[in-house]
């Protein structure tokens, strides 16, 4: 069966410092990562492969580092990458998102399955999925923790908080991954070296029918919570100090 795992580069957020002045982000010189709900649905298509044999291409958006980082995800065992990087895929939000991906892989053609992660790890807003089923006109399973493709079905355990629910569907079928689905894989070096010779291809907005078109989101304030320090010392006994300390986060109500 032919896979589609759909990717997003993202900030690692581990890295990310917040200016204690103005409470603000600070992106520059942060390394960028493939969310764990991604890795999740690229460790799902690589087990359904070595299962049902196929093919699996990983479609990644981001900037242009991401010719690099696709390295990952075919370490991980996808057999091929399209990526998306021209500064023309920014700024579109959820919307501007899903129409390049549903367009990609209209592009990419031949496919029996489109995984995704859950939601991504900077603005996890859980649209894309939705939408790049409905421009695709295709069917879609979320929240899914266990998967299973039997002949031209897929079987699937969602996780909907309180209650666990097992639907089907006819194949092709867009399925999100939640990070109970597996555990990814840790690529070997082996596997790393022959990544750079597998084939990965980039594609415009030309090459996909897209016009170039204004940004769609504009992000008016991206600030830290504000955090007040309470600035009290405790000196002294240690134990009188102890005590001291565990009233004072009782009454703050923190214990």
């Amino acid at each position: 069966m032919d896979i589609i795992v759909c990717l997003k580069q993202v900030p690692d957020l581990q890295q990310i410092r917040i200016k204690r002045e103005t409470r603000e982000p600070v992106l520059e010189g942060a390394p960028f990562i493939f969310g764990q709900f991604e890795k999740n649905a690229l460790e799902e298509a690589v087990r359904l492969k070595e299962k049902h044999g196929g093919k699996v291409t990983a479609l990644a958006l981001g900037n242009a580092k991401l010719k690099d980082l696709i390295i990952e995800a075919l370490a991980m065992g996808a057999d091929e990458a399209v990526i998306l990087t021209d500064p023309a895929f920014a700024g579109g939000g959820s919307a501007g998102t899903a129409l390049a991906l549903a367009a990609a892989i209209r592009k990419i053609g031949k496919f029996d399955l489109i995984l995704m992660g859950e939601g991504s790890a900077d603005n996890y807003s859980g649209q894309v999925i939705g939408r790049v089923a409905e421009l695709l006109d295709l069917p879609q399973i979320t929240y899914v923790r266990e998967l299973g493709v039997e002949g031209s079905r897929v079987r699937a355990t969602r996780d909907l908080e309180d209650a666990l629910e097992v639907v089907e569907a006819d194949l092709p079928v867009v399925v999100s991954a939640t990070s109970e689905l597996n555990t990814p894989r840790l690529p070997p070096l082996t596997a790393i070296l022959k990544a750079s010779k597998k084939p990965t291809k980039t594609l415009t907005p030309a090459d996909l029918g897209l016009a170039p078109a204004a940004p769609m989101v504009k992000t008016l304030s991206n600030l830290a919570p504000e955090q007040e320090r309470k600035q009290v010392l405790f000196e002294g006994d240690v134990d009188k100090a102890v005590d001291e300390l565990a009233k004072a986060l009782k009454k703050e109500g923190a214990v």
